[in-house]
């Protein structure tokens, strides 16, 4: 399957921050299994290189991998090194993203304004980050699409739950960034089978 394609099937990214490399594939198979398809782990985890090639290793087969809070280059080869291929990011740097897309990755940095949606999409990104979505608010995706290429896909990431992702879709969200709603460290991989299948749910 063609990487694009995983978030088509799976509009979810699965944000497990906090989570440790002796703990990583396990929690990624239980997302799996219930029905997650792209798995991100942010650089400020404990060393979440190792976290990511141990998930890429075990299913980087049926997984789409990944890293964020990625912000600079240096990160963006040691993902590459790692196996990953989605770079996300919390803001918009164009060398980031077109960094990226020269290492054959997928881009999706955080973007705040039109201004940054264009600037984001002229360097290559593969889609958009809203971030953070609750401080922007729903209205923001409804009315930059109206301007904003119709193939670039808009995640929304922060203070997204089950409780409102449905009017989140209906604003226009592509997809979601999902935290601390899917994944918490100390979680139990039954909690984190039933939070994702919670989730999967409102889609």
């Amino acid at each position: 399957m063609d990487k694009s394609e995983f978030l088509k099937s799976s509009p979810i990214v699965a944000i497990i921050r906090g989570v440790k490399p002796e703990e990583a594939v396990d929690v990624a198979k239980t997302m799996y299994e219930a029905g997650i398809r792209i798995v991100e782990v942010p650089l400020n985890s404990p060393d979440p290189f190792t976290s990511i090639r141990n998930i890429v290793d075990a299913l980087g087969d049926k997984m789409i991998v990944g890293a964020g809070t990625v912000i600079t280059a240096d990160q963006v080869r040691k993902l590459k090194d790692a196996g990953g291929e989605i770079v996300v990011s919390p803001n918009m740097n164009p060398e980031i993203i077109r960094l990226s897309k020269e290492l054959d990755m997928l881009s999706y940095p955080g973007i705040m304004t039109a201004s940054e949606c264009f600037s984001a999409i002229e360097a290559g990104a593969d889609g958009l980050k809203l971030f953070p979505a609750d401080v922007v608010g729903m209205g923001f995706i409804k009315a930059v699409k109206v301007v904003l290429p119709k193939k670039v896909p808009i995640l929304a990431v922060g203070g997204v739950n089950e409780n409102n992702m449905q009017e989140w879709l209906s604003n226009g969200a592509d997809g979601f960034g999902l935290g601390s709603s899917i994944y918490k460290p100390g979680m139990s991989l039954d909690q984190i089978e039933q939070r994702c299948k919670t989730i999967l749910k409102q889609l």
